[in-house]
C-alpha cells in the first residue's frame, strides 16, 4: 500500500471524532504549564490514550534542568501608581521592585537598539511582540538578549493588539544571570509611552520567584517496526498559565495520538519503527527535548533518521512545513505530498522556534509543520496569550493537518531506504 492510497484510507471522517474530542480534552485541563498540575492532568490523559494502542511499549524519561517559579509579580505606573497587566516571562530574574525610566524601543529590531545604545544602560527597554512564523521576525529572546548586553535593568515585551492581555514566552535565562523581564498587554505599553514634551514614563517592576532544580516527564510510546531506525513523530504537551494554549500545541498532541492510534496496526511490517515523543519543557526555550537527546547515546540518537515535529499545526488554513535547511527533506516533503494531492508549503532555512530545532542540531533531518506561517492575521497570532483558546481551532483544519501528517510519517514508516530524505 503506497503513502497517498493508505493515508486516504485511514484518515476519513469516522477518525475525526476521536481527534477533535482529544484536542477538547486537553484543552479542558488549562493552560499546562511545565510542572503544574494541569500539565500532569494532560500528561495522564496523554498516557491513557496511548495505551490504548495495541503493542506499544509506553514509558516515561525525565530529564533535569533549571525550574524555576514566581510567587508574586507586579507592574505598576511609578507615578500614578496604576497597575499594569502583566505575566512574568517564563525562567525571568527576580527584583525586589526596581524603578527606573521606561525607554520605547518600538519593534525592538537591532537597528532600535543600536540608535539608542547610549540611552539604553538603567532603564527599562519596552518592545513590541511580534507575529513569529514569518521569516524576518526577530525573536523574543534575542531582544531580551540585547537589553541585557546592553545594561538596561528591565525589560518589557508588549503584546500590539488589545483585548488579549499579556504575551508570555521564556526568558531563556535557565538559572543564569539576567534582568527583570516581563510581557504586558496593549494597554500597558500605551500608559508607559514618553509623555506630551518627550519626558519618558517611569515603572516599577517587582518580581518574586524562585530557581530550583526541576524534573520533567518526556512521554515516549515505541511501536517497532522490522529494523532498527526509527521516524519521530513528536509534539509538546507543555504550555502556559494562561488560555487553554490551545493552538499551541494541544492541536499538535492530537494530531499525535490520532498517528499513535491509526498507524498501530501496521507499523509492524514497515522497514522502521514509530515513536512518538510527547515533549514537556518546550516553552522553556526548547531545554525539555534538548537535554532528552544530549544525554542520548550516540547510536540511539542516529537510529532516529527522521524527526516530524507537529506544533501548532490548526488555527489557520493551510500547512507550511519548516525544513531546517535539509535540502532532501524539503523535496522529498513536496513530492510526497504532491502525489497524495495535499498542499504543502515549505521553508528550507532552519527555525528554531520548536523541538525539531534540537533534532536538527544533532544532524538528524527533522521538520516542523505549522499552520499560518506567513499571514500574520491568522488566529496564530494569539499563541503565547489568553486568546489562545479552543475556539480559535476550526475542525476541518485540525483534520488536514492529521491528513498530513499521517501522509508523511506513513511514507517514512514504509519508504525502503531513508535516503530519499536525506542523500
Amino acid at each position: 500500500m503506497t503513502a497517498e492510497s493508505y493515508a486516504s484510507s485511514v484518515v476519513c471522517p469516522a477518525s475525526y471524532s476521536s481527534l477533535w474530542s482529544d484536542f477538547q480534552s486537553l484543552c479542558s485541563c488549562a493552560g499546562r504549564l511545565a510542572g503544574s498540575a494541569s500539565e500532569a492532568q494532560a500528561i495522564a490523559f496523554a498516557r491513557q490514550r496511548l495505551a490504548a494502542v495495541p503493542d506499544v511499549q509506553v514509558r516515561e524519561d525525565h530529564v533535569d534542568y533549571p525550574g524555576w517559579r514566581c510567587r508574586n509579580v507586579q507592574l505598576t505606573h511609578a507615578v500614578t501608581g496604576a497597575a499594569l497587566p502583566c505575566t512574568p516571562l517564563l525562567g525571568t530574574a527576580s527584583t525586589s521592585g526596581l524603578v527606573a525610566e521606561v525607554l520605547d524601543l518600538g519593534l525592538g529590531r537591532h537597528d532600535d537598539f543600536n540608535r539608542h545604545a547610549n540611552d539604553i544602560a538603567g532603564r527599562i527597554v519596552m518592545v513590541r511582540h511580534e507575529y513569529p512564523f514569518t521569516p524576518s521576525h526577530v525573536h523574543r529572546r534575542v531582544k531580551l538578549a540585547l537589553a541585557q548586553e546592553m545594561r538596561a535593568s528591565g525589560f518589557l515585551i508588549a503584546y500590539p493588539e488589545p483585548d488579549a492581555g499579556p504575551v508570555s514566552g521564556s526568558s531563556g535565562r535557565n538559572g543564569g544571570p539576567g534582568i527583570p523581564a516581563l510581557g504586558i498587554a496593549a494597554q500597558a505599553a500605551d500608559a508607559l509611552r514618553p509623555l506630551p514634551g518627550g519626558a519618558l514614563a517611569s515603572a516599577c517592576m517587582l518580581v518574586e520567584s524562585e530557581d530550583f532544580p526541576a524534573r520533567a516527564p518526556m512521554l515516549i510510546a515505541d511501536l517497532p517496526g522490522q529494523g532498527d531506525e526509527w521516524v519521530v513523530v513528536s509534539a509538546h504537551i507543555d504550555g502556559h498559565p494562561h488560555g487553554e494554549s490551545a493552538i499551541d500545541n494541544a492541536t499538535g498532541v492530537a494530531v499525535a495520538l490520532a498517528l499513535a492510534h491509526l498507524l498501530a496496526p501496521h507499523v509492524s511490517a514497515c522497514p522502521r519503527g514509530l515513536r512518538l515523543c510527547l515533549f514537556s519543557a518546550e516553552e522553556w526555550g526548547l531545554v525539555g527535548s534538548r537535554l532528552w537527546l544530549e544525554r542520548m547515546g550516540a547510536s540511539a540518537r542516529r537510529a532516529m533518521v527522521l524527526n516530524i515535529n507537529l506544533d501548532s499545526v490548526a488555527g489557520a488554513s493551510g500547512l507550511t512545513a519548516l525544513t531546517s535547511g535539509f535540502a532532501a527533506l524539503d523535496a522529498w516533503v513536496k513530492q510526497t505530498l504532491s502525489r497524495a494531492g495535499l498542499p504543502i508549503a515549505t521553508y528550507l532555512p532552519l527555525m528554531a522556534n520548536s523541538d525539531h530545532a534540537n533534532f536538527a542540531a544533532q544532524g538528524i533531518p527533522a521538520l516542523r509543520l505549522i499552520a499560518g506561517f506567513n499571514q500574520p492575521r491568522s488566529n496564530l497570532r494569539f499563541l503565547l496569550t489568553a486568546a489562545d483558546t479552543r475556539d480559535k481551532v476550526a475542525p476541518d483544519d485540525l483534520a488536514a493537518a492529521l491528513a498530513v501528517a499521517m501522509t508523511l510519517t506513513w511514507s517514512a514508516l514504509s519508504a525502503k531506504s531513508a535516503s530519499v530524505w536525506t542523500a
